[in-house]
């Protein structure tokens, strides 16, 4: 039941919150960008959780089936979400980059922090450039 209710928060954020970045906006649209790609994983939609990776992400997985099987082997948490929350965020550069920690409860329920870094596009969203997995639920900022 928790799961589903996750999920339909997930998409109300998607369909309530615009990707592109505005002055002010970072945090929320980085918010956005995750929420959208863990979405993505829940349903299996291999092209979707793709499109929010960094172009460098890209350069090391040209094939998408490739990254999301990475996914799924090394960042399990994240593939396969609970629950999860946001804590704190960090925005630097003007907003050139952005970080995000995830409290993430796995499906295994198993406790982990997330530490999400995205890139700003020319085009004003975000992408995802990398997770660090925190086998903890303490926060210890950013």
């Amino acid at each position: 039941m928790l799961a589903l209710v996750s999920r339909s928060l997930v998409a109300l954020a998607l369909i309530c919150l615009p990707l592109r970045t505005f002055a002010g906006d970072a945090v929320v649209a980085a918010q956005t960008v995750i929420s959208a790609q863990i979405k993505a994983f829940l349903d299996g939609d291999v092209q979707a959780a793709y499109g929010f990776a960094s172009p460098g992400i890209k350069a090391q997985f040209p094939d998408p089936q490739r990254f999301f099987e990475m996914v799924k082997r090394s960042y399990t948490p994240v593939y396969k979400v609970g629950n999860f929350a946001f804590g704190r965020s960090k925005v630097v550069a003007d907003g050139a980059h952005a970080f995000q920690e995830v409290l993430i409860t796995g499906a295994d329920g198993k406790d982990w922090a997330a530490v999400y870094d995205l890139e700003r596009q020319s085009d004003g969203r975000y992408a995802i450039n990398g997770v660090q997995l925190i086998a903890d639920t303490t926060s210890r900022g950013i």
